[in-house]
Formats: structure tokens, C-alpha cells, sequence
């Protein structure tokens, strides 16, 4: 076998860099993402490399600890001397860069990204401007490694580094709490709208909030918590090509869900069962909505209440009372105007029983 030389020491270069810090696509933590290119560096994994692995492990002996997808101590160390690839190690290395100033973190993920050659890095973090600066210290820890020029003193600089980072004040915690969050990829103003004209008059403490899938997907979620979520579809187009594909979608969006607490309503269309089951294990109650043809069994056997569309006017239904709530119009969403309607009816009854 023909072992590749080294690439040059800046053929990886950081694309994209931000910290997430409520609820986002990858994890109810607050994460760092870092999406990078890495050249050569796509077809050189760290068993091409002869010496990376012991040079890592001298620069930064905590490493031996990381279980990563092994599930046991060392099992990180076990994938450095089968292979594998830069974005991975940079993942691990900033954990680790964040631990030895005393940070608790654990939580990583790396995965392919919008181009051949890209990645998103994604790892937690205690205190936002550190898990930054952590993203680009990892970057520079892991060429070094491949281009045999990592020495200890540059690790031990680098914490040096972050625990003076570290002394800074951080960024304040997302605690706003609010009425409803509103996401899919088309109906989200509309309904907001329609919502506060549901619910009457407004107060000081409604807040209802659109939340655009592209803006979950790289700040994360702008408030703590809700009373309700409201899902109006999984179609979102704001975002790029690969978290449109069904599955991404439907976890982006979902985000929503982690921030209502158990007993609060999740409003999404009936034919989402994935969606469903998920608001159901998070302990919260379900309402559906369809805007053609019936509501599934399934659908019918989770949810507390039911809106549709029945002789064109919409009509909610709760332990059997059905209450016609107003004509369909055609000016606007369809879903939009039921999962409103749906939502105010639940949002109400919820009020009344407090």
C-alpha cells in the first residue's frame, strides 16, 4: 500500500463558525458548529499518518479517555489507529481543549456537509466565546498532528488561552418564555396573525413567535420555553438542499418541541406520526389538524383535540363536542388558518383549567 504524503499544513479552512445556545437541530445544549473544507485531507485518515496518534495522545493524554461511537473508555484512541478522518479528530480535540480548563462537555457530532470535501463539526460547549475560540485551536491541534509539528507546548498554550477566556462574562442564557412557537416552510405570519386574532386582545405576556427553520438551524431556538408548539408542515425550503430531505426536516422543525414542558400542547399536522410519537415521549399533550380528507386512527387515538376542515369552514373537535370556528377563506394558508384555530381552542381550554 502506497501511503499518501502529507498535505499542506492550511489545506483545512473554516467555512463557517457560530455558537447555538437554546434548543437547535443537533441537541437541547448549547453547541459550537464549525463547518470546515478539507482538501487532501478527504482521502488521508489517521492511520495514514505514521506517528499522529501517539503525538496526539502526548499533547493531549485526555484523549484516552474518549469513548465516542465504542461506548467504552480508549474507544477513541481505538478509531485514531483504525482511521479516521480530520473533521472527527477536530470534533474530539476541542472537547477535550474545553475539559482540561474543567469544563464538563461531552457531546459531539461531526457529518458531512453541503459539498464533497465539507463538514459541519458540532460539540458542546460551557461558555460560548470559549467554545469558539476551542473550534479553531482544534482546527490548528489537528494539522499540526498530520504535519508532524505538534509538540505539547502548543496544546499547553492554547488552554492557557481558553482559561483566560474562560474568566470572561459569558453570553446570558436563553430564558424568555412565550405563548407559542410557529415553524414549517410556508403559512408561519399568516397564522401568527390569525392566532392573536383568535386569541383577542393581546397582553403584555403573549408572545407568540415565528420561528424560521434556516434561523433554528444555525442560532437554535430564540426563547426557553412555550406553552405550544405549532408545526405546520415539513416542507421548508429556507435551508439547504440536504436538511429538506424528509428525515433532517422533520428534525429541524422538532426542535420546537423541546421547548414545551410536559403537559403543554404540540399542534402539527395529523399525518406526522414521527412528530406525534416525539411529542408524546416529551410528555406533551397532542393536538392535530388536517385540511383534506380525514384524520388517521392513530392520529385520532394520541391526540386530545382535532381540527379540520368539514363543508368548507373549520371546525375543532374536543371529547366528542365539535365547535365550528369560522368559514375557510381562500386568501390564505389553509393549514395556516386550522392549526390557529386548533391552537387558540387549546390554548384557551388550557387558560380556563389553570
Amino acid at each position: 500500500m502506497t501511503v499518501p504524503g502529507p498535505a499542506p499544513a492550511s489545506e483545512i479552512r473554516l467555512t463557517t463558525l457560530h455558537a447555538t445556545r437554546g434548543a437547535n437541530f443537533w441537541s437541547t445544549r448549547p453547541v459550537t458548529r464549525m463547518d470546515v473544507a478539507i482538501g487532501a485531507y478527504e482521502h488521508i485518515s489517521s492511520a495514514d499518518a505514521p506517528g499522529l496518534t501517539e503525538r496526539l495522545i502526548l499533547a493531549l493524554p485526555g484523549l484516552t479517555e474518549h469513548e465516542c461511537s465504542i461506548g467504552e473508555p480508549g474507544g477513541f484512541v481505538t478509531r485514531l489507529r483504525r482511521g479516521t478522518y480530520a473533521p472527527h479528530i477536530m470534533e474530539h480535540v476541542a472537547l477535550e481543549l474545553q475539559t482540561m480548563i474543567g469544563h464538563d462537555v461531552g457531546f459531539g457530532r461531526t457529518r458531512g456537509g453541503d459539498a464533497d470535501g465539507e463538514y459541519a463539526v458540532v460539540f458542546e460547549h460551557r461558555h460560548e466565546q470559549v467554545g469558539l475560540r476551542a473550534a479553531g485551536l482544534a482546527l490548528e491541534t489537528v494539522q499540526r498532528a498530520f504535519a508532524g509539528t505538534l509538540a505539547p507546548q502548543h496544546v499547553a498554550s492554547a488552554v492557557r488561552e481558553l482559561a483566560a477566556l474562560a474568566t470572561t462574562p459569558d453570553a446570558p442564557p436563553i430564558v424568555q418564555r412565550v405563548t407559542a412557537g410557529v415553524t414549517g416552510g410556508s403559512g408561519r405570519a399568516e397564522c401568527v396573525g390569525l392566532l392573536h386574532a383568535a386569541l383577542g386582545p393581546a397582553d403584555d405576556e403573549r408572545l407568540l413567535i415565528d420561528v424560521a427553520p434556516a434561523f433554528m438551524l444555525y442560532a437554535g431556538l430564540p426563547y426557553a420555553r412555550s406553552r405550544a408548539a405549532i408545526i405546520l408542515d415539513t416542507q421548508i425550503s429556507d435551508v439547504p438542499p440536504r436538511y429538506r430531505e424528509p428525515e433532517r426536516a422533520r428534525r429541524l422543525v422538532g426542535t420546537l418541541i423541546d421547548a414545551v414542558p410536559r403537559g403543554g400542547f404540540v399542534v402539527c399536522a395529523a399525518n406526522e406520526s414521527e412528530l406525534l410519537e416525539e411529542a408524546r415521549a416529551a410528555g406533551c399533550r397532542v393536538a392535530v389538524f388536517a385540511t383534506e380528507g380525514p384524520i388517521g386512527e392513530d392520529a385520532m387515538e394520541v391526540a386530545t383535540a382535532y381540527g379540520r376542515v368539514r363543508d368548507s369552514a373549520i371546525v375543532v373537535e374536543h371529547c366528542e363536542d365539535a365547535e365550528c370556528i369560522a368559514p375557510l377563506r381562500h386568501d390564505q394558508p389553509a393549514a395556516a388558518q386550522v392549526a390557529a384555530a386548533l391552537a387558540a381552542y387549546v390554548l384557551r381550554d388550557s387558560s380556563a383549567r389553570r
